[in-house]
């Protein structure tokens, strides 16, 4: 790797942080600071409060990653312990050997891909997929050496005819033979559900030149030599891949009916592919963080894993979001001024728009793909330009986290919906304090700042906030909380008087609280019906009507309720249900959807049931206001001469 100095002392070290007794600041005194935070770097946290196993690995990984960010040379002695490791496995229990090589293919090999570090890769994945499936890997191997013999003659006779075309065009180059590894022949057949003998009926060659110039006579040289297979080529050497990667790749048709796959690139390339950032790892004076350009293409990923990190709020989370920013599949688009970004495969509008910037993915409204507006959800594809729409109003959507692909994104939405979801549990937990304080004649402003900062105390909470967000999320009984804060004489007297419930206004519900209100699917809730309000823990309030069979269950918690009622001004849309019950003829649906269309009604879902032949119900799942658009509705739908019955579905 041409490591300096210091990463070589550290790699000797790296273990004494776990093993001995001995302390950061004992390395820090003895070896300096840079030896001590790469080894501190790589160390593993005490994991004596860890909650599970899965919690203490996604905690050393953040630990390992944030240290990269701050020190590159951290992830090249994590992987080389992480390779030692591998070579050595066979001598532990298999249980752990099995855990040691499922996190090797999830995450460090991953990261070697990411950094471009092939030959760490290919030894990482070969040796993890021995350790997971060792019966599946000899099998492999022994076929695998079976087929080799067979290949000779026509590998022989595809080289040979490239280098006599090469010779013919005056062109230098060295061609080798490229086999897949094990594991990659592995992930191939179990993806498209092939036999070995249909991968390998594939033949790979590498040809190594001297210039760029020469990769592309090379290239032409091998079109005319054997037909390209049309969309097959890709050019890495003028859009090079996120890890650095650069090279010429073409598929052909070759001889004996069989595809050749082409990889053409220099020896620089070549280095380059092969050790990633690890390659020419050479220290300048005063810059002693590296300027390659593999280095300056891992900086930037490293920095894309900081604002991941600042949004992921557990470990756990954090580890999800990197593995899906390890996917190696790409898709190259560009903006409106010509700047190429790289995405995973399948990434979205919204992915496009966290990738420009975390408040334009924060704000974007809409999408224009290659100047035509295009829904958010749409996956992007090579060569495509993208513009995004923003509006300062818009806020990010639950509904994203369905399709977007980034971990940049995935983490961005879930810190917003995350604090927003704070924002309105402390506003919900306000007005239920206060609905239960009424009984008292009292509201949250009346009740004296020692008493608050008393049982702030007690509960051990640091701000007000905190205890109106525990009750807006059903943490803290509002009622109790209530009782403590008002003066123990009034408390008294209101219990007397036993007019404590009927002296609370009820909760007003617009229906554009949020996330912290929410209504039952059971039932389905719409304004003009009577309703009750339960406070489940984690949810806030859950809306159902006062006629739902499931209330039952939660008759025997009355501190749990919470009067409510529909505001006056409530102006969402809810949905409701609606069972009809029609002749099956041709184009009913349509008919009943068209006549549900006049109404200025939206569809949201649809369900069909045949029940005899003869009839057939339908179930509508409508958005309505209140109960007088929903009865307007059935109005219209009963006016058609094919519909037998209609009725809410509850």
């Amino acid at each position: 790797m041409h490591i300096d100095h210091q990463c070589i002392m550290a790699a000797l070290l790296h273990d004494v942080l776990e093993d001995t007794g001995v302390s950061k600041a004992d390395l820090l005194c003895a070896f300096g600071e840079d030896v001590a935070e790469l080894v501190d770097g790589v160390s593993k946290l005490a994991q004596i409060n860890a909650i599970s196993r899965e919690h203490a690995q996604a905690d050393n990984l953040r630990k390992m990653l944030l240290a990269m960010t701050r020190d590159i040379r951290v992830i090249l002695l994590k992987l080389a312990d992480r390779l030692h490791n591998m070579r050595t496995l066979h001598h532990i229990a298999r249980e752990k050997q099995r855990r040691i090589a499922r996190e090797t293919l999830e995450i460090y090999a991953p990261i070697a891909n990411r950094l471009g570090m092939s030959n760490v890769r290919r030894e990482l994945q070969n040796l993890g997929f021995q350790a997971l499936y060792p019966l599946r890997y000899r099998v492999l191997d022994a076929a695998i050496k079976q087929a080799r013999g067979n290949r000779k003659e026509v590998i022989s006779t595809i080289q040979n005819a490239i280098i006599q075309r090469l010779t013919q065009e005056g062109l230098e180059g060295r061609i080798e033979g490229r086999e897949k590894i094990l594991y990659s022949l592995y992930t191939k057949m179990c993806g498209k559900h092939c036999s070995l003998s249909e991968v390998m009926d594939i033949y790979a060659f590498r040809i190594i030149v001297n210039s760029v110039d020469s990769c592309y006579r090379v290239l032409g040289a091998v079109h005319s030599l054997y037909k390209p297979v049309p969309g097959k080529f890709k050019d890495y050497i003028a859009i090079p891949k996120a890890n650095g990667y650069q090279s010429l790749h073409t598929v052909l048709f070759g001889p004996y009916e069989v595809p050749i796959e082409v990889q053409i690139r220099t020896h620089d390339m070549d280095q380059v592919a092969e050790s990633g950032i690890a390659a020419h790892w050479l220290y300048k004076v005063g810059d002693e963080r590296g300027s390659g350009r593999a280095q300056r293409r891992a900086r930037k990923w490293l920095k894309g894993l900081l604002e991941i990190q600042q949004g992921a709020g557990d470990s756990l989370e954090f580890l999800e979001n990197i593995k899906i920013d390890l996917f190696p599949d790409e898709v190259y688009v560009f903006t409106p001024q010509g700047k190429i970004m790289i995405l995973a495969r399948g990434a979205t509008a919204v992915d496009f728009a966290y990738a420009v910037h975390t408040d334009v993915g924060n704000h974007c409204v809409a999408a224009k793909i290659d100047r035509h507006l295009a829904p958010l959800s749409t996956p992007l594809e090579n060569g495509q330009k993208i513009e995004i729409i923003t509006s300062p109003t818009v806020r990010p959507n639950p509904s994203w986290l369905n399709f977007v692909v980034t971990g940049k994104a995935r983490a961005n939405i879930r810190h917003y919906l995350k604090n927003l979801k704070q924002e309105e549990s402390v506003q919900l937990g306000e007005r239920l304090l206060n609905q239960h304080l009424q009984s008292y004649s009292l509201t949250l402003k009346d009740i004296p700042l020692e008493r608050i900062q008393s049982l702030l105390r007690e509960f051990e909470l640091e701000k007000v906030e905190q205890l109106l967000e525990a009750i807006g999320l059903g943490n803290r009984p509002g009622l109790l909380v209530a009782r403590r804060l008002a003066p123990d004489g009034m408390e008294e007297k209101e219990e007397n008087q036993g007019s404590e419930n009927n002296s609370r206004q009820p909760l007003k519900i617009k229906g554009t609280e949020g996330m912290v209100v929410t209504f039952a699917k059971c039932c389905r809730p719409i304004p003009g019906d009577a309703i009750r309000g339960f406070i489940t823990a984690g949810r806030g309030v859950v809306i159902h009507t006062e006629r739902c069979k499931n209330l039952a269950e939660f008759r025997e918690r009355p501190d749990r309720w919470t009067e409510v009622d529909w505001a006056d001004d409530t102006q969402a849309d809810f949905p409701v249900e609606v069972r009809v019950d029609v002749k099956n003829r041709r184009g009913v649906l349509a008919t009943v959807a068209a006549a549900i269309a006049d109404t200025d009604t939206n569809i949201d879902n649809v369900s069909i049931h045949d029940r005899d032949g003869m009839i057939c119900s339908i179930t509508f799942t409508l958005e309505v206001r209140n109960r007088y658009q929903l009865a307007r509705v059935m109005r219209r739908i009963k006016r058609l001469d094919m519909v037998l019955r209609i009725s809410r579905d509850k």
